[in-house]
């Protein structure tokens, strides 16, 4: 007499038939897939004993059920990736669900493209644009402001300061003059040309001279002693009377010499004199 050769669940004589080890029982066809199967992650039924059976990382599929969940390509044979949310996807959809988006156009960057990063950002190389004139960047250098790219050219046309003096973009170095950005190039003296960074100068009506030029060309002259009023060191008050114009220094009576700034005075022809010596003209 032969020992007994029976289901675990069933007690069925399993001599003869196809049965099923589990967890070192033996389990009869029948008893393994209502008691002992596991269940397909995709369709939820049982995976009977007559199915093919894959698992990944403690889930369970039929053979037929493992499929990508994007293009429902078969993945029993293929490489395949595994998502957080528990999608299982061929490695051309994975990359293209994982992978870097396109800043530009949003949509993913595949591994291997042409593709620019700046910032931990990542673009197509054509969608990698200037935001004024649209143009890709490709190799040319670019300026960033904010979340904004401009090619050079375009970022000089659109922030560089322009010169108070001939209108353009200031792109390197340039001299501030009350609070007026100027070329280097273009700040120099109205009359003779001459460069005027680092040496004294003086504006009139939006002009900048040099001293000399100034003297000559621009500055009143004292009715005095007939020199330029300048304004540079000794002589900056000026007394300014009918038209006329003196040094606050000659500003005295002509017969006494008197100073007569903030006094009382009197002009006989083109001369100043004080009350007492205008009293005896």
């Amino acid at each position: 007499m032969t020992d007994r050769f029976d289901c675990y669940y069933c007690r069925d004589n399993l001599h003869g038939k196809k049965y099923v080890k589990k967890d070192e029982k033996h389990v009869c066809t029948k008893c393994f897939d209502k008691l002992c199967a596991n269940t397909c992650a995709e369709c939820r039924r049982p995976i009977g004993a007559d199915s093919k059976e894959l698992h990944h990382k403690n889930r369970f599929w039929h053979e037929d059920c493992f499929r990508c969940a994007k293009c429902y390509k078969p993945l029993a044979s293929e490489s395949f990736s595994a998502r957080d949310d528990g999608k299982i996807m061929c490695g051309k959809c994975g990359s293209r669900e994982d992978g870097n988006r396109c800043q530009g156009c949003y949509k993913v960057v595949m591994p291997g493209s042409k593709n620019v990063e700046y910032k931990n950002k990542m673009w197509h190389e054509e969608c990698f644009t200037c935001f004024e004139c649209k143009q890709p960047i490709c190799t040319q250098s670019f300026l960033a402001r904010g979340d904004d790219i401009y090619c050079a050219p375009c970022h000089e046309k659109k922030f560089a300061k322009k010169c108070f003096k001939c209108k353009q973009p200031i792109t390197s170095g340039g001299i501030s003059y009350q609070d007026q950005p100027w070329h280097s190039e273009c700040f120099v003296c109205e009359t003779c040309r001459k460069p005027l960074a680092g040496t004294r100068f003086t504006s009139h009506e939006e002009h900048v001279y040099c001293v000399d030029c100034y003297k000559t060309d621009v500055a009143k002259k004292c009715h005095g002693c007939k020199n330029p009023i300048t304004g540079f060191g000794h002589g900056t008050n000026v007394v300014n009377y009918e038209g006329y114009a003196w040094h606050e220094y000659c500003f005295n009576c002509k017969k006494c010499s008197l100073s007569l700034a903030n006094k009382r005075f009197v002009l006989n022809g083109e001369l100043i004199y004080c009350p007492d010596c205008a009293k005896k003209l």
